[in-house]
């Protein structure tokens, strides 16, 4: 059967179509974001009040803070920037459960003793802790379950300290999965009412690697982010996964059918800010992404990042978005169009970054359109405000 494309004139932001995505978000435009970490959280809050079904893919190779922890005792993907994503897209009203979302909100306190913790932790999975007895039935059992098998699996040199609820009870759910993410994923998003879809990119037990251009090799997400350690003394020149941090061997991970067919069913694909490398290159990585975006015809969005990214050393904005095109074109090949891949980019060169007239100009004749819109407030700046952001990425979709 013959495609036909249907193209529009845009208006950036179209008040109109803003206006009746908020009127009725149940049946708002499915916005896909390739993003991890906490740069997205506040636009997810926003993002929810016009549409319930933007989907997230999540990366899951996060090495460092409470998700290393909980991947060296259970041999795990990183659930933390899940979990993130799903309590920012979570139904906060009286009707989604506040109690549930308070319970995975919190987090034990990192000045108690250990034997203090495991007291409270085990009062939460006996059921008798204030917040897990706020939440009715059948709710409170299968909690009460998941945190019971989450105590009995632990290691006795588990640190608790700052352990966030959430995050333990997705861990106690991977294990009575057989060790997969996306069942456990799929009970979290009914518990706490996710107003949208969160999944991981993969189900793969991998970390990211980068190799820089001083030839140094640094494994570990937490090494390459500049939040945990010091940053980079060299720029990346090249960026893989591997399957283990003291032996790294390079790893391949493939997307999955059923994640493959999200990405289909996009109304619009967004690149978001975040950590270049590690939140949003990462979750390009897997084999068959690059190919699931060139096939699916909708707006492609690239909004650089804005302020002081570590893992951008040595990388301007404008370079940025052609290391995007690149490692997409090793899954697609060469001679995939770039416009197959991205249609256009976001700017804010009166408040922001600009690009350079030849950047311009080769995006143009590659059919890729710049968009340079008021993105940034002076409540927000150096970063987007979320709310003209939401606005700027529904009006294309």
């Amino acid at each position: 059967m013959k495609k036909t494309v249907v193209s529009r004139t845009v208006t950036v932001p179209d008040i109109m179509r803003i206006s009746r995505y908020e009127k009725a978000p149940e049946y708002g435009p499915r916005v896909l974001f390739f993003s991890g970490g906490t740069a997205l959280t506040q636009t997810s809050r926003v993002l929810k009040k016009f549409t319930h079904n933007s989907i997230h893919l999540v990366t899951p190779f996060d090495s460092g803070g409470s998700s290393a922890i909980l991947r060296k005792a259970f041999h795990m993907p990183a659930i933390g920037d899940m979990r993130s994503r799903m309590m920012a897209l979570a139904d906060e009203s009286i009707s989604g459960n506040p109690e549930i979302f308070q319970l995975f909100s919190h987090r034990l306190p990192k000045e108690a003793k250990k034997k203090e913790l495991f007291v409270q932790l085990k009062a939460m999975a006996d059921g008798k802790d204030a917040r897990v007895a706020a939440i009715k039935n059948p709710m409170r059992k299968l909690i009460t379950n998941h945190l019971s098998m989450f105590v009995e699996h632990m290691p006795d040199d588990f640190d608790l300290k700052g352990a966030s609820i959430g995050n333990l009870i997705l861990a106690a759910g991977y294990l009575h999965h057989n060790h997969k993410l996306d069942p456990v994923v799929f009970m979290f998003t009914k518990l706490v009412n996710v107003l949208g879809q969160v999944t991981p990119i993969v189900n793969d037990n991998l970390h990211l690697a980068v190799k820089l251009e001083n030839g140094d090799t640094v494994c570990g997400q937490h090494m390459i982010t500049g939040k945990e350690v010091e940053e980079l003394a060299s720029p990346i020149k090249e960026f893989f996964l591997v399957d283990n941090l003291k032996k790294p061997v390079k790893a391949q991970a493939i997307l999955q059918k059923k994640k493959k067919k999200m990405i289909s069913k996009a109304d619009l694909i967004c690149y978001p800010p975040g950590s270049f490398y590690s939140s949003i290159m990462a979750n390009l990585l897997p084999k068959g992404v690059g190919q699931a975006i060139s096939e699916k015809q909708c707006p492609k969005v690239y909004v650089p990042s804005l302020g002081n990214d570590p893992e951008r050393i040595g990388l301007p904005v404008d370079q940025s978005i052609f290391r995007l095109l690149d490692l997409l074109k090793q899954d697609t090949g060469r001679e995939c169009p770039s416009s197959s891949l991205l249609t256009h980019v976001f700017i804010d060169s009166e408040n922001g970054e600009s690009l350079k007239p030849a950047t311009k100009a080769k995006l143009r004749s590659e059919g890729i359109d710049v968009i340079d819109r008021r993105l940034i407030t002076p409540q927000t700046t150096p970063y987007y405000d979320p709310q003209l952001l939401v606005m700027a990425l529904l009006s294309l979709a």
